[in-house]
């Protein structure tokens, strides 16, 4: 049976299906490369290709009309040996992979997931998350329109990045642009298939499949079994289609911070990705499970930079001590990256910093958690319940995996061994994935969880705000007596 493969080497790398780029030579393999010395934009013949041996039509000046050429490359190369599909296959066979892409793909049970049955503004959400998920929306139909370059859609499960992935792939299949879409868990399974001696394809053709793809659509990258095998995987097939700019999609509910390093600084390139956040909750509730009640912050619409109070009342060494916490705070919210710890007795401030600094990073359109860490271990002690419309691990995953997180009052919880162990799994993904988090705390650090207090303990990614202040006093108003013998 002839892969996807066959076809692909002809169209050339390109930022577009419709545009060759500059400076092939500098996207070309090294020599160790498994498809050294083959350029996808280039003929055969002009990267050593050999008609193969045998009678067939003059039709063809690369293959003599035999349909396949074999490559002069030394012994061990991956296609040494090996025949080839020439260029003037292109056509017939882009034709065959348009259809085994239909009936062989993830998309034979996503025939509905298509642009026209999408809801742009969702189903009675809030102003700024039915934006977001316009903008989606919009953003996709561009990308189908015109694929280059690379786009990431983010946001939680259920909020439409498969159904918009999807939407893409149906788009491009029916203007005759073909386009793979693989879903990223069961793309490592296939991969990890290849190595049994029975296996239809060899690694090397599946891989160059996926590389070589004039549209590659990775949906849910970052669920995977992150093994390092995993890793170094993808990390060689997205390295590969970002220095040859080939059109990419991919959809991931982590941010970008969870990716290994590598990866994550390819993903960060804003000359060649375009990042697009969903906010939207899923889909199939409707509303998001977090909910009012949980996030606090609209109940601290008062607590802002500007309301916060220099407080003449205090010493030279206090007011200098509150000025550097305020600034350092500001500075923070200006660019919200790693941790802030606000440590300091009741009253001192903590929590108004704190959520002037949710305020700010919530005005920008990132959205905003401000959660009381005893309101959060009860939220997530009643998934549990019978009648909960929740699964623990949703709600567990929409507080781990807020785009920003402020815990209020860390310390303070119910000291139970589930107590400490929930906390210590929330903070310490958040803590590896380097995903912003403010946190507030009354309580020495060394009284904390011996786990949590060595996350908070690095310097390199936790800057700690200690602010050594009395509590606000707040002047209480007098009540003047009333005469005595006088009718209320």
């Amino acid at each position: 049976m002839k892969r996807i493969g066959d076809v692909w080497s002809s169209r050339g790398k390109s930022s577009s299906v419709d545009e060759k780029p500059q400076g092939e030579e500098a996207t070309r393999p090294e020599p160790s490369s498994p498809v050294s010395g083959i350029s996808s934009g280039a003929t055969p013949a002009e990267e050593g290709a050999v008609p193969q041996a045998g009678a067939g039509l003059e039709a063809c000046p690369h293959c003599g009309g035999l349909g396949y050429v074999s490559y002069d490359v030394p012994p061990g190369h991956p296609l040494f040996g090996r025949a080839v599909p020439c260029v003037c296959q292109a056509e017939r066979q882009a034709a065959e992979l348009r259809q085994r892409i239909r009936s062989t793909s993830p998309l034979r049970v996503l025939q509905d997931k298509r642009f026209e049955t999408f809801l742009p503004d969702g189903l009675g959400l809030p102003p700024d998350r039915a934006r977001s998920l316009r903008r989606a929306w919009e953003r996709a139909q561009a990308f189908a329109e015109r694929p280059e370059g690379w786009l990431v859609l983010r946001g939680g499960t259920g909020c439409g990045k498969t159904h918009l992935a999807a939407a893409i792939a149906h788009r491009l299949l029916e203007r005759g642009v073909p386009a793979l879409f693989v879903h990223v868990p069961d793309l490592l399974d296939e991969l990890r298939a290849t190595f049994h001696p029975e296996a239809e394809s060899s690694y090397e053709e599946r891989f160059w499949e996926l590389r070589e793809a004039p549209v590659l659509i990775l949906d849910d990258l970052g669920a995977q079994q992150s093994t390092p095998w995993a890793q170094e995987k993808l990390f060689q097939l997205l390295d590969w289609r970002y220095n040859a700019r080939l059109p990419t999609v991919i959809t991931t509910n982590l941010p970008l911070e969870a990716f290994e390093p590598r990866l994550r600084s390819r993903l960060q390139d804003s000359r060649l990705v375009e990042v697009v956040v969903i906010l939207a909750p899923d889909f199939r509730r409707g509303t998001p499970s977090t909910g009012p009640d949980l996030n606090l912050l609209p109940l601290l619409r008062e607590m802002t930079f500007e309301t916060f109070r220099d407080r003449p009342e205090l010493s030279p060494r206090e007011r200098d001590n509150l000025r550097e916490a305020l600034r350092m705070a500001r500075a923070y919210a200006e660019n919200p990256h790693g941790w802030l710890v606000l440590a300091g007795p009741y009253g001192s401030g903590k929590t108004h910093l704190a959520a002037a600094i949710a305020h700010v990073v919530a005005s920008r359109g990132i959205p905003a958690l401000f959660v009381g860490v005893p309101d959060l271990l009860d939220w997530l002690r009643a998934a549990f319940h019978p009648k909960s419309d929740q699964p623990y691990d949703q709600r567990f995953d929409e507080v781990k995996l807020a785009p920003f997180l402020v815990l209020d009052d860390l310390g303070t919880e119910s000291a139970t061994p589930w107590a400490r162990e929930k906390l210590y799994q929330l903070l310490n993904y958040r803590y590896l994935a380097g995903a912003p988090t403010v946190i507030t705390t009354a309580t020495p650090l060394e009284h904390l969880d011996a786990r949590i207090a060595a996350r908070l303990s690095d310097e390199t990614r936790v800057t700690v705000i200690t602010l050594d202040l009395p509590p606000y006093r707040t002047p209480l108003r007098r009540r003047e007596p009333r005469p005595m013998g006088r009718e209320p």
